[in-house]
This record gives C-alpha cells, sequence and structure tokens, in this order.
C-alpha cells in the first residue's frame, strides 16, 4: 500500500474499478448499498462517513482511513468532526485505535494539503 493518502485513495479507487469488471454483480450491489447508507436521511451524508471513518480505525483498515477522510471531508466535515470522530474510534478500539487515529490524523494534514 502507498505511503500516502493521497496515493492510497487514487489506488484503492482503481483497484474497486478493477474489481468491478472481474465482479460486476458483487461491486455494483456494494456500489448500491454504499451509495444508500450514505445518502442524506435522518443523519446527513457527513455524520455517516465520520461514523465510517471511526469504523475504519478501529477495525484497523488503512484504505478506509483513505476513502472515509477524503469523503467526509468532501461532504463538509470540519478537521474539528473528524478529530472528536478519532476520539470516539479511540475510546472504542483502545490502543491499536490511537495508531490508526494517528494514521488519519496524516490523512487530514494530506488531503488538507492537497487542496490549497
Amino acid at each position: 500500500m502507498p505511503d500516502n493518502y493521497l496515493d492510497k485513495y487514487a489506488r484503492v479507487q482503481a483497484l474497486m474499478g478493477r474489481l468491478g469488471h472481474e465482479t460486476p454483480a458483487t461491486m455494483s450491489g456494494f456500489a448500491s448499498l454504499h451509495t444508500a447508507s450514505t445518502a442524506d436521511g435522518a443523519l446527513p451524508r457527513r455524520i455517516k462517513e465520520l461514523m465510517a471513518l471511526a469504523i475504519g480505525i478501529a477495525v484497523h483498515c488503512d484504505g478506509c482511513l483513505a476513502y472515509h477522510v477524503h469523503d467526509a471531508l468532501k461532504a463538509g466535515a470540519s478537521r474539528s468532526e473528524i478529530m472528536e470522530s478519532i476520539g470516539v474510534a479511540i475510546m472504542m478500539g483502545g490502543g491499536p485505535a490511537v495508531v490508526y487515529g494517528c494514521e488519519a490524523l496524516e490523512a487530514i494534514d494530506e488531503f488538507g494539503a492537497a487542496a490549497e
């Protein structure tokens, strides 16, 4: 996996595209689930992306960090909202979540710098 989160995000995107060609029914179903699950509803998309990020931290998923930090920022999440989500993930995931919370912090910095 690449060392920076901009590249990790691009790599996950590219690999999901390839997987979609190899398993179109599965990835089409996953895409529909993702779209439906993150759509604005009683909870706005921004909050749902923060939830997904916290879960990604707790389960130690590097690609999830890249994907959901990117999408949380795109959905309008602030740095402080992401930081509080990292805090919740640490509370739920213990020491290993601290390490992945640090990784998510690095991802915020990389995506923020790229947007400037």
